[in-house]
């Protein structure tokens, strides 16, 4: 047996400046910190030598039969890309689960992947590092499957952490925000987490962006830069221990973000948003893409409970969490190993020298490793 899990993420400022069409450009960055919500990944030898994969949250199973090619099409789409990747059609179980719905925009369809590939890779006897981990989820995301997402995601959930990543058509960086552990800790202890009881559709939120970056719509592309210039003086804030100034950033940035795309916000959300600042939230945001999932207040001593009380009253639900600093992760590993072949033609041709092929735009334009 072989258990991996990968955190979800909280995304503060600049989403959105991470989709190749705008930061191959413009370049971007964004401002975010993984939290102590999982996705886990289970694997298990298959007494029946198949592949199967089962999912708790999509509530599906799938079998494959050895000797057939693995297709990424139809349900569980994404793992059986991540196993193809990997050159594994047969031989193990798989489990999947997560501490959070999917569709609610904390980055689980990446921390998936992510999961995914950090679990698989190491039942291989693969040792990528926390970049190639994410560079191999984008890969697979958006080269194979054709995502309309941005990169943002895979890195939060590899790295784990409070992290400043930046993006260029040059690469992607990330860096660990140099923040006081009691800036920390009060930001976290003065951040709402409420769930709209309602997922969203990111694609079609995040494909309209992409298609307004390619044709370089005025408004959008002004204000993702609004939001690259927020996110900025939002990292100055909050390396200062200027909470409150960070906490009104928000609403700022959220103002800017309902012009990315149709459906970021609607009539609920609004209601709900305004509901909050009259009870004392000083500014937050709809997280990922908008449309519906979780909404970040940030609120001051007297306000927190005041806030989530009347949203509670209106129907959301109040999640706890805390920052986690771990990143994707094996927690334990009886000895399962995969294979000892080759990759498939997707990923290299050997084990001794496999190169990660990954689209323009992500990352470096071929990230190669030598394995031994």
């Amino acid at each position: 047996m072989l258990i991996a899990r990968a955190p979800l993420r909280l995304s503060f400022f600049g989403g959105g400046t991470d989709l190749p069409e705008y930061y191959e450009r413009y370049g971007g960055a964004v401002l975010s910190s993984s939290l102590n919500k999982y996705v886990y990944a289970i694997m298990n030898v298959s007494e029946q030598n198949a592949l199967q994969i089962t999912s708790s949250d999509y509530r599906t199973f799938y079998r494959h039969t050895p000797g057939e090619p693995l297709l990424w099409d139809g349900d569980l789409s994404l793992p059986r890309a991540v196993f193809q990747h990997f050159g594994v059609t047969q031989g193990v179980s798989l489990f999947l689960a997560s501490e959070s719905p999917p569709g609610t925009g904390l980055g689980s369809s990446s921390s998936v992947t992510v999961a995914l590939v950090k679990a698989i890779s190491t039942a291989c006897g693969y040792k990528l590092t926390k970049s190639e981990v994410a560079t191999v989820a984008c890969d697979i995301e958006i080269g194979k499957l054709h995502k309309p997402i941005g990169v943002q995601d895979q890195y939060a959930s590899a790295f784990g952490g409070l992290n400043w990543i930046s993006f260029t058509a040059g690469g992607i960086d990330v860096q660990p925000l140099d923040v006081a552990p009691d800036t920390v800790s009060h930001l976290e202890s003065h951040l709402l987490l409420m769930f709209t009881g309602a997922a969203h559709d990111s694609a079609q939120i995040l494909d309209h962006q992409r298609r307004a970056s390619l044709d370089r719509n005025g408004v959008v592309i002004d204000s993702l830069q609004a939001v690259s210039e927020l996110a900025v003086k939002a990292r100055q804030y909050l390396q200062d221990g200027k909470l409150e100034d960070f906490g009104k950033l928000l609403d700022a940035a959220w103002k800017y973000k309902k012009r990315f795309a149709p459906g970021v916000s609607n009539d609920d959300i609004d209601r709900w948003y305004k509901m909050a600042l009259n009870n004392g939230a000083l500014g937050g945001k709809i997280a990922g893409a908008g449309g519906g999932g979780f909404l970040i207040l940030y609120c001051e001593d007297d306000s927190l409970e005041r806030v989530a009380m009347a949203l509670t009253a209106a129907g959301l639900r109040r999640m706890d969490f805390h920052f986690e600093s771990d990143g994707a992760r094996v927690l334990f590993n009886a000895g399962l190993r995969l294979r000892d072949s080759g990759m498939t033609d997707d990923a290299g041709t050997d084990d001794a020298n496999v190169n990660w092929m990954i689209p323009a735009g992500i990352g470096n334009r071929v990230l190669a490793r030598r394995f031994r």
